[in-house]
């Protein structure tokens, strides 16, 4: 029996990245639906569930994607609200490649790190879809976090929700610009340091971050020039930039792509998983990096 992927995606273009993906991890065929919204969901999914028996339904699964994370978070609860009894299938969200980034990110930065429980972790940029989710598995692991953000209210309101979905310790500052970035080091002194702001934008220069005491790790994801991190590398893999280790979006995106792959696999085993930030990080974390 073929094992078919039914990708829902809030845009009008269905991510051909995430197709690719699927095919190459193990999916016989993927059905594109782009420009889906809540309400659309139902109906695709009973479309999926009354086709096969229960016995069958995991070999038919879901992925769900799309720029929008928000959206992303919608079209699941949607599709999690339509499936009942022995009727479900297994599900996937990873709207942007957010979850699987975070996870990939937060893994690498563990790993270098050995242990982050009561480290100091400041992530740039943590209001956004990978920010939040990074720093909120931080900070269930243990770390103390604190997320920056431009606009104060923005922030707390980003802090409020990561604390509240994943526990732990979770602050926020204010940094408006880079200018900023050395003034916020300092208030913070962080042991980890991670980058998801926007692609072609540098948030911490080198002298905010170089020659700092206690600084030991620093993760920067944007791949595009001007870099996150000044002085980092895009292609770093854990590799020592004057006592910190580093690590660049293309040495942590090999292992996203890993994680990617893992998870898509992992949705025909059977029919009732629900792949998240949380549930992802878990299969994760059995995968070589």
């Amino acid at each position: 029996m073929k094992k078919l992927l039914l990708q829902l995606d809030s845009n009008r273009l269905p991510s051909a990245f995430d197709e690719v993906v699927a095919y190459d991890a193990g999916a016989d065929v993927v059905m594109q639906r782009g420009g889906v919204t809540a309400a659309d969901v139902r109906d695709l999914i009973h479309g999926c569930i009354f086709t096969r028996g229960p016995k069958d339904l995991r070999n038919t699964a879901v992925f769900i994607g799309g720029s929008d994370m928000s959206a992303g978070e919608a079209l699941l609860a949607a599709a999690q609200k339509s499936l009942f009894g022995p009727f479900k299938v297994s599900m996937m969200l990873d709207s942007n490649g957010s979850n699987t980034t975070a996870v990939a990110a937060v893994i690498k930065i563990t790993r270098a790190a050995r242990d982050v429980r009561g480290k100091k972790v400041l992530v740039t940029a943590g209001t956004g879809p990978v920010g939040a989710r990074a720093a909120g598995l931080l900070a269930k692991a243990g770390a103390l976090v604190t997320i920056t953000s431009r606009r104060e209210e923005e922030g707390e309101k980003a802090r409020s929700g990561i604390a509240s979905r994943f526990g732990g310790t979770v602050a926020m500052v204010c940094m408006r610009d880079a200018s900023e970035a050395g003034h916020v080091l300092d208030t913070v002194t962080p042991e980890i340091l991670l980058n998801t702001g926007p692609a072609g934008v540098l948030l911490v220069p080198r002298d905010a971050w170089s020659a700092r005491r206690g600084l030991a790790v620093a993760c920067d994801l944007n791949a595009v020039p001007p870099l996150g991190i000044e002085g980092i590398e895009v292609n770093d893999d854990g590799k020592d930039r004057g006592g910190v280790t580093a690590f660049g979006a293309i040495g942590v995106g090999g292992f996203k792509m890993k994680v990617h792959k893992a998870c898509i696999a992992r949705l025909f085993e059977n029919n009732d998983a629900i792949l998240d930030a949380e549930t992802i990080a878990e299969l994760a974390a059995g995968l070589p990096a």
